[in-house]
């Protein structure tokens, strides 16, 4: 977050809220040395862990786990010039616990591109920041529909 850009900085719980409301959001790691982003489904685990299943022999599973990603998903209105953007910055880890494993397949997200052998990464919550825009007006009284 970058302080006194206009924007409104949301706090945690608010921003858990609004991930919550939500079914994608993009991931963000490190690929061949370069910043990669990636589009996913996901929800939201009870610690706030975000969650997300993928096919065990994906390339973002070797990219992710193990390291320290974010997170980013949001909801916009352009006509209105409203809207919120939330990241959680974490450790992303696969799910190796065999009873957590299982606890997911009944109550983590549902892939969109299922496989035969999936797993669970999930991204601590580590810090997690947000900002929002409300009707088209920042903090400064600045009318931003005209």
């Amino acid at each position: 977050m970058y302080p006194n850009d206009g924007f409104r900085e949301l706090e945690r719980q608010e921003c858990l809220r609004l991930l919550a409301q939500v079914p994608v959001g993009r991931i963000v790691h490190t690929r061949q040395a370069l910043p990669a982003v990636l589009p996913v489904n996901f929800c939201l685990d009870g610690d706030g862990a975000v969650l997300l299943r993928t096919s065990a022999a994906s390339e973002l599973v070797r990219a992710v786990d193990g390291v320290v990603v974010a997170f980013e998903a949001d909801e916009v209105d352009a006509a209105a010039h409203a809207g919120w953007s939330v990241v959680v910055t974490g450790s992303a880890n696969v799910v190796t616990d065999p009873a957590e494993h299982a606890r997911l397949v009944r109550t983590g997200p549902r892939s969109w591109v299922p496989s035969p052998e999936e797993v669970f990464i999930r991204i601590a919550p580590e810090l997690v920041t947000g900002r929002e825009l409300v009707g088209g007006r920042s903090l400064y009284g600045v009318d931003l529909t005209h």
